[in-house]
């Protein structure tokens, strides 16, 4: 038996040790493993990378992936009379020639809902594919916890730790913007985590006076500083829309314009999404000079925690969700299985199907986690 194995979308600490995971219970039932190169690029191009016990050799503990990754879509991705259509493109018979070139049984997918949505939609073009959840996001429906999300959550808990001894020494108002695209997850369990003052998400629009009122409370109890957390997705709800930052050059000068709609996006990645990081953060800033009065000149600073987010090593938890999600998905190899995703499920590992995680994604933030939440805020 042969499997094939490719890494796509963002990286995710804890990638590795799915990789090791995959190679090492794989080697233990005679199973032949190939690697293909900065995800479903690999496949388009037939870009392989010998991926054996001796290359999985010492990468637990280690970042990013040896693989490398992409955002290639081989469908053409579009949006039509409200609807999502994914057309097929010549892209699309490269990678079913370099499936059959390679003679694969399977192929392990690990990533988010746009590699894996990739993966949904080439198993009725003929492909036997298995998924991996893997995003700091943790917005992929059937799967409680992604790969690299738990890793995410103490990079943002350990920023929150580090801006409350500075904010309090300034008398700040410390905006912290995190990942998460549509979902609030890293904001809210990170910000819960880190002791967040203010928690802002995309499933509850805000508005800014209840920031200042938040704030405002805050200063009542002597309170002169604040930390607020917000995803880079949350919607302000006088726009009505998550923001995007609008780059102009003139006279090689760059300037940036805040608070434009994603539709105004100049750049999009393969799967049709504009770039929300470092814009929220500092719209929100924008508009808090607006109440300096009532916030009693607390000045607002922004840090944008970006890609340190998805960088460096796995935690404990990470690793050993990453062994056991990569074990699984040879098994299931192994039974025959195809076109589903392993999920974490409770205590345990199931099979979920693709085109169900593909239908039901993004997974939101239910309203008994914010709730919890504002209890401290």
């Amino acid at each position: 038996m042969r499997i094939g194995v490719l890494t796509g979308g963002g990286d995710s600490p804890g990638i590795n040790a799915a990789l090791r995971a995959i190679v090492r219970k794989a080697a233990a039932e005679g199973v032949e493993v190939i690697g293909f190169r900065d995800g479903w690029r690999g496949l388009v191009d037939d870009l392989t990378a010998p991926l054996g016990l001796k290359e999985v050799s010492g990468i637990l503990p280690t970042g990013g992936t040896i693989l490398g990754t992409s955002r290639t879509n081989p469908f053409k991705k579009e949006n039509r009379d409200g609807k999502t259509v994914w057309e097929r493109t010549d892209k699309v018979d490269k990678v079913l020639a370099t499936y059959e070139r390679h003679g694969l049984d399977c192929l392990i997918a690990i990533g988010g809902d746009d590699t894996l949505g990739v993966a949904a939609h080439l198993v009725p073009q003929g492909i036997k594919a298995i998924g991996i959840p893997q995003t700091i996001d943790n917005d992929l429906w059937g799967t409680d916890y992604s790969i690299g999300f738990p890793t995410a959550l103490s990079i943002v808990m350990e920023a929150l730790d580090r801006l409350h001894t500075t904010s309090h020494a300034h008398h700040r108002a410390m905006i912290v913007e995190v990942m998460g695209r549509d979902a609030g997850w890293i904001a809210v369990q990170g910000g819960m985590a880190g002791g967040a003052d203010v928690i802002l998400i995309p499933e509850r629009p805000f508005s800014v006076e209840d920031v200042v009122a938040r704030i405002r409370k805050r200063l009542d109890m002597d309170k002169r500083f604040s930390i607020i957390v917000v995803a880079e997705g949350a919607i302000p709800a006088e726009l009505g829309y998550p923001v995007i930052r609008a780059e102009e050059r003139e006279d090689n000068i760059l300037r940036l314009e805040l608070g434009h709609p994603p539709e105004m996006a100049k750049e999009k990645d393969a799967f049709g999404h504009p770039q929300y990081g470092g814009s929220i953060g500092y719209w929100l800033a924008n508009r808090l000079q607006d109440y300096k009065k009532e916030l009693e000149g607390l000045t607002p600073r922004v840090t944008v925690l970006a890609y340190l987010q998805r960088g460096g090593v796995a935690t404990a938890f990470d690793r050993l969700l990453a062994t056991r999600l990569g074990v699984r998905a040879v098994e299931l190899a192994l039974e025959g299985a195809s076109g589903v995703m392993v999920g974490m499920q409770g205590e345990k590992v199931v099979p979920v199907p693709l085109e169900e995680v593909a239908a039901n994604s993004p997974r939101l933030v239910p309203d008994e986690l914010i709730e919890l939440a504002e209890i401290f805020y």
